[in-house]
């Protein structure tokens, strides 16, 4: 075993293990015992079957988070407003609008938080993506060209570590 893959293999069975613990709300020991078993079984099978990798469990990006979430969390906040006050006007200013963004992420994991990150913020969904390049649809034009100004794209590719 690589020592990469044994930092994402107990990486992923405390994740696991964690998650058990919280679904289950039992903490005895005979559902400790079982939960670590499980964790590691599982993490076992992932590690054998190739499917646990960076892209599948970033356990590298977690400091980053740190910084990006509370950020897309107040982007979220912010354009629900703007859809609420658009929704709530009585003439409904909407300016439905397509466009391609250019992804400056360089893996495909950048390249999906990014349009992952569009899409949970209101007003805006990501359509397609295609060669590095993301179609969205915009609820307004002002939201349309707040993704082509590019503060989201730049902010995940830092999040992502390539810019």
């Amino acid at each position: 075993m690589r020592s990469d893959t044994g930092i994402l293999f107990f990486s992923l069975s405390a994740t696991l293990f964690a998650f058990w613990l919280a679904l289950s709300g039992q903490y005895n020991a005979t559902f400790f015992i079982i939960g670590i078993i499980c964790a590691i079984l599982v993490a076992v099978f992932g590690v054998r079957l190739a499917v646990v990798d960076e892209e599948g469990h970033p356990i590298h990006l977690g400091l980053r988070a740190l910084t990006y979430w509370p950020w897309l969390i107040w982007e979220i906040a912010k354009s629900a407003v703007d859809v609420t006050t658009i929704i709530l006007n009585p003439k409904l200013p909407i300016s439905p609008t397509m466009v391609k963004i250019k992804a400056k992420q360089k893996t495909g994991l950048g390249v999906s938080i990014f349009a992952n990150s569009i899409t949970l913020t209101p007003g805006t969904i990501s359509v397609d993506v295609v060669g590095g390049e993301i179609l969205v649809h915009a609820l307004s034009k002002s939201g349309a060209d707040d993704l082509e100004e590019g503060a989201m794209n730049r902010r995940v590719a830092r999040f992502e570590g390539s810019s």
